[in-house]
């Protein structure tokens, strides 16, 4: 196989003899490709896994990361590189900041973004302190960014393969982490990235990828949150948007902005829909899905990378939709067309092309009918 397969840009120079590499290691074949790909360069490859959870069934299931198999699994790749490898307990951090959070977006009617929560505090805030304390160049992860040096410095990009692209989970990366940081991975497809593995020979090579929520072993939210808080499960009203009670439901947990099924209210003329959470009255809010259009969302806690100004910018405000088009007007977000689906508690990120602009959190949107009214 020629040395093309193993192409990819550290952004070091073109001497890193001498250079120390520290690489975020959790278990699956990404991480594992771009510790290969470090090591190869020459540099002093250190890999570090974050111990992130160890309870139950999630440690067991394949697809998860940062604990119980993975670790091992992370550990054998780096024996094989013949690199160093860490392993740092970051459960009670990782706890308090990310699945804590978690629980307590849910009971309040909000739609939370763990893995963003957990980028923007653990993994990158924990492990480039890590990273600097090891005297690391640089932090290279597995993630599916590019990073480009732009006229005014480095830029985060979203990755060549768009349905890898991992940009808006990291719309909160700072530019002072975004000058340390290294995306190996951001220009390659995942079968290129597999093919390294195999050809160098890890085990991990064919293992399946990470799916849903690392710490949600089966995909059921709603017993997460309350193991987490016990009074999670608060009944109360499923109410029209004309003011009718409808029917009755088991807690806010079960529910998001856009759901269809399981609101147990038959015999309606038209299908109906989670408009909106009142946790302060325990109600869910139901309705026709026109009225899920938004024409704007007041956003919180912005990270910008770059200027935004009044621009036309897209938006992109859940995860696996389009960018829309839009502009930035004060703290509100305005799109030029009403957009469907937007949720308190995801987060809104902007991009000019291919560049992540930066992003903020939604703390509510404007409805339709207030929209006309006002």
């Amino acid at each position: 196989m020629t040395d093309d397969i193993y192409h990819s840009d550290f952004q070091l120079g073109p001497d890193l003899k001498g250079k120390r590499i520290v690489v975020a290691m959790s278990g699956g074949v990404d991480s594992s490709v771009v510790a290969a790909l470090a090591a190869r360069t020459g540099a002093e490859t250190i890999g570090v896994t974050l111990q992130l959870y160890d309870h139950g069934s999630a440690v067991k299931r394949a697809g998860a990361c940062c604990a119980g198999q993975d670790i091992r699994d992370a550990r054998a790749v780096a024996d094989k590189l013949g690199i160093a490898h860490y392993v740092f307990d970051h459960e009670s951090r990782f706890r308090e900041s990310v699945i804590d959070h978690f629980a307590d977006e849910y009971m309040a009617g909000r739609t939370p973004i763990p893995c963003v929560r957990c980028n923007m505090g653990v993994k990158f805030t924990d492990l480039f302190r890590l990273a600097r304390e090891l005297g690391a160049d640089c932090l290279a992860t597995g993630h599916y960014v590019r990073r480009v040096e732009g006229p005014a410095g480095a830029e985060l990009h979203r990755a060549a393969d768009p349905a890898r692209d991992q940009s808006y989970f990291l719309f909160a990366t700072t530019q002072d982490q975004l000058d340390y940081l290294r995306f190996p991975l951001g220009g390659m497809q995942k079968p290129h990235v597999r093919a390294i593995a195999q050809e160098m020979g890890l085990i991990v090579a064919m293992k399946p990828d990470s799916q849903d929520i690392c710490f949600v072993p089966d995909g059921d939210y709603a017993s997460v949150v309350r193991k987490i808080r016990p009074d999670a499960e608060v009944g109360g009203d499923i109410v029209h948007l004309d003011g009718r009670i409808l029917g009755q439901h088991k807690g806010l947990i079960h529910y998001t902005v856009g759901q269809r099924k399981g609101l147990e209210v038959g015999g309606q003329p038209v299908p109906l829909f989670v408009i909106r959470l009142d946790a302060a009255a325990q109600r869910v809010i139901v309705g026709p899905r026109a009225a899920l259009a938004v024409p704007a969302a007041r956003i919180i806690d912005a990270n910008w990378l770059a200027d935004i100004g009044d621009r036309s910018v897209m938006a992109k405000v859940r995860s696996m939709s389009r960018p829309v088009p839009a502009r930035l007007d004060g703290e509100w977000l305005r799109f030029d067309t009403p957009e469907y689906g937007v949720a308190p508690g995801q987060a809104a990120v902007l991009y000019d092309g291919d560049r992540v602009l930066g992003g903020a959190w939604i703390e509510e949107t404007l409805a339709v009918e207030m929209a006309s009214a006002a």
